[in-house]
């Protein structure tokens, strides 16, 4: 897809793996890579031309080993040292089958041994639990349960709330998370980490570097050269060419040497600032951010679309919750959580939904761990420039050998048929009459030539010399903190002519505060001020605000700043509601959650339905603020009076413009009542119920400012002047769009807001699959 993206002008900036603010790039980006992956999969029909791939992105494993397999390649370690090692490749892929293999033995065996001692169907297995340290549940038992899926063995200990107990977890604030309480924890059940292959040696690099092919043939010119200087012009003047032949190689040896060590440290460098991803748990009753390498068992995980699972662990909570288990499981099946499927497996990604995970299993103990200990992840990679040099230097290289064995042919054949002679014009071979070690001397002149001939022509150095570049290039982008996780985009971006960039977090500082709100059709002024909404409007705001939410409010009991986690949309609405006098803990605590519709780029909001302590059922709404507007067919005002709206609409609609023309952010905030009679009794249909989007009556609209980041227009301004394109993709509201791409400088005036600048990202998915579907198959 680089390849193609960069010839028609199209790119996607790297965006959060969080999706709860309102942009579409993630599931921009989603699309992408599976439509990359089904494009790639497709049957090769012509395979007559190894050297024709059509998209190298991504390449076939079998296209790239016939293509290598074409010609003849000097020195193919050289060449294919930094990119894919294909025989890795198969080695990995039979690890993970081996791996995944025994583990489905494992469970197997088990189940034979339970029905043969007929436990299964006596009753549940009474295990004794065997203490560990200070808490009251072993290693063993714990590794054991998460990775044979004993839901049997889940139950016997109570469920999670039992395994929290255990383990001395609040279900609700975590752990302590002090650092005597995370040693306690690290030597009862280790660590989030595995043991790392260790890298190869300089002197590795050193024995590597001389076994290519096109230096031991100048080894042993130099060899043949110092003799042959030696035996015609004596030892003091002989030594010259064969000593320069001989110091050229050992400078060539370790050059290359210093150069493939230093570039080989570089990439572990790079790959252990991929492998060490930052994400949130809850410890203390707050959120913390910290490295996944940190993450212990006992922990309580947060997880939310585009999250990877840190850890092996069990489902506390959760609504709507999907999982991708392919890598662990091969399989591209979405698996789907809930009480009855509660284990989560470490490095899996979430495909949708929210939830909360207890940690179980951490590092070596888990079944990514043992993949990842047992396999080094590969660090070479062929971009589409490499694939095509490798085969113009193949090609240039067979053309090369052809002229080196025709001219050695040529010239054995004048020397020995008497054509061949010295500058005072003696002929050099005499049948009969030349010496024999004279012979041998023209002879290795003659080689030494053919070989001179091979060195200049075969340009093996130039695939290597291309990769070194794309890492140097990735270590300068690492060094103005643009991490690059893949070398072809270094490539890529050197042939770009648009750059498509989202709005919020790349545009902008995605550090969000309300500055406007309207509750009814009074726009609040200061807009956290509550004196100016009835009680009832008040308590409403706060319940939605607090239940319809993923973000977290934190007080210190040392009467400290109110600490607030989340998204930044989340924070800057937690933030105002928390203004407005919101007690977060105790409005969660007076309604019980019943369903959740996490938040979705595509429909641009996300909802919850409560039950209260009065038995009355809520349901609340929140998004983009013309969405969620057309859903509504009343407003309460400040007074708590319900107005339809059908008079107010243009009034909002107005409201909404002219916030979104001052690039503010505009979030409604809605909710209906619901009869609880009609709500789902049993637990299996309560998570199949979607909950009602209609009939909504409007709480607020609220206006988020989101300044734009300091240098932007510089650097709009720079890839303008370099004839790069630079054009908005955007989920938000169009207004709002425009107003930032005129403050930083994509527009340079409204006239320009054509749909070419700004792009909403369902255009833009449709532009992407429409090209995609003109891409053409091989």
């Amino acid at each position: 897809m680089s390849s193609n993206c960069s010839s028609n002008g199209w790119l996607q900036s790297s965006s959060s793996m969080r999706q709860l603010d309102l942009e579409a790039c993630p599931t921009t980006k989603d699309f992408v890579l599976n439509h990359e992956d089904e494009h790639h999969q497709q049957p090769l029909e012509n395979e007559s031309d190894p050297f024709d791939i059509a998209h190298t992105k991504n390449a076939p494993h079998k296209t790239l080993r016939r293509w290598r397999q074409a010609a003849l390649v000097l020195n193919a370690s050289r060449r294919f040292r930094y990119t894919l090692d294909l025989k890795k490749e198969e080695e990995k892929e039979q690890r993970r089958r081996m791996i995944r293999a025994h583990a489905q033995v494992i469970r197997a065996a088990l189940l034979f041994k339970l029905a043969g001692e007929r436990q299964i169907v006596i009753g549940p297995i009474v295990a004794d639990t065997i203490p560990s340290g200070d808490y009251a549940i072993g290693l063993e038992q714990l590794a054991s349960m998460t990775r044979d899926h004993k839901l049997s063995s889940l139950q016997q200990y109570g469920g999670a709330k039992g395994l929290c107990k255990m383990l001395k977890t609040n279900l609700e604030s975590g752990i302590n998370g002090d650092e005597d309480d995370l040693i306690k924890r690290r030597n009862a059940f280790g660590a989030n980490t595995y043991p790392q292959k260790k890298g190869r040696s300089f002197l590795r690099f050193l024995w590597e570097a001389w076994q290519d092919l096109t230096l031991i043939i100048l080894i042993v010119a130099a060899v043949a050269s110092l003799a042959l200087g030696i035996k015609t012009e004596g030892p003091e003047e002989g030594w010259y060419d064969g000593a320069s032949i001989a110091f050229a190689v050992i400078l060539v040896i370790v050059v290359t040497a210093v150069s493939d060590y230093r570039q080989s440290l570089q990439f572990q460098n790079l790959n252990e600032e991929k492998q060490n991803i930052q994400l949130e748990v809850m410890r203390g009753g707050r959120i913390v951010k910290i490295s996944i390498f940190d993450i212990v068992v006992g922990d309580v995980v947060p997880l939310r679309i585009g999250d990877q699972v840190p850890a092996d662990g069990i489902l506390i909570t959760g609504h709507s919750l999907a999982i991708d288990e392919s890598s662990m499981t091969g399989e591209s099946k979405i698996v789907h959580k809930d009480h009855k499927a509660p284990f989560l497996m470490s490095g899996c990604k979430v495909a949708d939904g929210v939830g909360t995970m207890l940690v179980t299993g951490v590092g070596i103990n888990t079944e990514w761990g043992l993949l990842m200990a047992s396999i080094s992840e590969d660090t070479g990679e062929e971009t589409p420039l490499q694939v095509r040099l490798n085969g113009v230097a193949t090609f240039i290289g067979i053309v090369g050998l052809s002229v080196a064995v025709s001219v050695l042919a040529v010239l054995l054949g004048r020397y020995f048929t008497g054509n061949t002679r010295n500058s005072d014009g003696v002929v050099q071979f005499v049948k009969g009459k030349t010496k024999f070690s004279d012979a041998i001397d023209g002879v290795i002149k003659i080689v030494t030539i053919a070989v001179t001939i091979v060195v200049v022509a075969v340009p093996e150095g130039l695939p290597l010399a291309v990769t070194l570049t794309l890492a140097y290039s990735m270590r300068k982008m690492m060094a103005d903190k643009a991490l690059v996780r893949r070398l072809s985009a270094c490539e890529t971006m050197g042939s770009a002519t648009t750059i498509c960039s989202d709005k919020t977090g790349t545009l902008t500082l995605n550090q969000m505060t309300v500055v406007e709100a309207y509750v009814g059709r009074n726009k609040m002024n200061p807009p956290n001020d509550s004196s100016q909404l009835h009680f009832e409007v008040n308590s409403l705001l706060c319940e939605g605000v607090a239940q319809n939410s993923t973000g977290n409010v934190f007080v210190p009991k040392d009467g400290g700043d109110v600490e607030v986690s989340g998204s930044p949309t989340e924070k800057a609405i937690l933030s105002w509601a928390v203004k407005l006098g919101m007690e977060f803990n105790v409005c969660r605590s007076q309604s019980k959650v019943l369903q959740i519709f996490p938040f979705n780029s595509e429909k641009k909001r996300g909802g919850v339905a409560v039950q209260r302590t009065d038995s009355k059922v809520h349901i609340h709404w929140k998004g983009a603020a013309e969405i969620l507007l057309a859903s509504c067919t009343g407003y309460i005002d400040s007074n708590f009076c319900l107005q339809p709206i059908d008079e107010a609409k243009d009034f909002f609609k107005a409201a909404i413009d002219d916030m979104a023309a001052s690039s503010l952010r505009c979030v409604a905030i809605a909710y209906r009542s619901y009869e609880l009679d009609k709500v789902p009794a049993d637990e299996d249909s309560l998570d199949k119920w979607v909950l009602p989007e209609d009939d909504l009556i409007l709480l607020a609209i609220v206006g988020i400012k989101d300044p734009c980041r300091p240098g932007v227009e510089d650097a709009v301004r720079i890839c303008t002047e370099a004839g790069v394109k630079v054009r908005m993709v955007t989920g938000d509201n169009i207004h709002t769009a425009k107003a930032i791409a005129l403050e930083c400088g994509i527009l340079g005036s409204h006239e320009d807001a054509s749909e070419l600048n700004i792009i909403e990202g369902r255009v833009f998915r449709e532009i992407l699959k429409r090209k995609g579907s003109q891409l053409p198959r091989k």
